[in-house]
């Protein structure tokens, strides 16, 4: 969700309104998914490397963060959507951990909608993790080194109780994965769009989805495999 800052910059505002303003963008893309088909929405808030912000924006995102948690779970809970955020939460205060505990077991039981909010995440550091516990597991003797392979690496994932990507949105014009979902990006779609996150409507949505539609994934197969494979699928 990139482009807050210079959306606020582009109208006069501080940083942090952009910030703000992109709350709302997030309220009205959880409402829109649905309404898509979209079952499951993995959302980019904070990354393992935004602490080397300013400080005092940094301050303000933590603030924002914990307001929101405490603003919108309800909301959430209210519309059947199942809140989950993953990284590396150990940093954040004692409230906001409070907070997102109390978010996840109120909708534990929605299905609407899968709200994952990626909080001081990095993919670097979801493939550390997961080895770091592999690694354990092995001086433990519970595994054995010849009994891993890519589902002993994706079951310690952060990630591990959602599917694979389809399609990875990124707004503000980069052109980049920025750490991530690095492990679980591997056969997803891209899309980059210059929009500013506080833009990003439910057209540009839309814009995101029918690109998305008219790409065909092979997953390694030729063209004519695939066509094949609907040919017989549709029959």
């Amino acid at each position: 969700m990139d482009g807050n800052g210079r959306w606020a910059e582009r109208h006069g505002l501080p940083r942090i309104a952009g910030h703000r303003r992109g709350v709302q963008t997030v309220r009205d893309l959880v409402r829109t998914c649905p309404e898509k088909g979209v079952r499951y929405l993995t959302l980019f808030a904070f990354s393992s490397e935004n602490w080397r912000r300013p400080a005092t924006e940094v301050r303000l995102l933590m603030e924002l963060l914990s307001n929101a948690l405490e603003n919108e779970v309800k909301k959430l809970h209210e519309n059947n959507v199942r809140l989950r955020v993953v990284g590396d939460l150990n940093r954040f205060s004692p409230r906001v951990r409070m907070l997102i505990r109390h978010g996840e077991e109120l909708t534990a039981n929605n299905s609407l909608l899968n709200l994952t909010i990626a909080a001081n995440y990095g993919g670097r550091w979801d493939i550390t993790q997961a080895c770091r516990e592999i690694a354990e597991q092995i001086r433990a003797g519970v595994i054995e080194p010849g009994q891993i392979d890519a589902s002993a690496i994706e079951s310690r994932l952060s990630t591990c109780f959602l599917p694979e990507p389809d399609l990875f949105i990124r707004t503000g014009g980069e052109q980049r994965i920025s750490n991530f979902l690095l492990w679980q990006l591997a056969y997803t779609e891209l899309y980059f769009t210059d929009v500013l996150w506080p833009d990003f409507d439910a057209a540009a949505f839309d814009d995101a989805i029918v690109s998305f539609a008219r790409r065909q994934r092979r997953f390694g197969q030729t063209g004519e495999q695939v066509a094949a494979r609907r040919q017989t699928q549709n029959a």
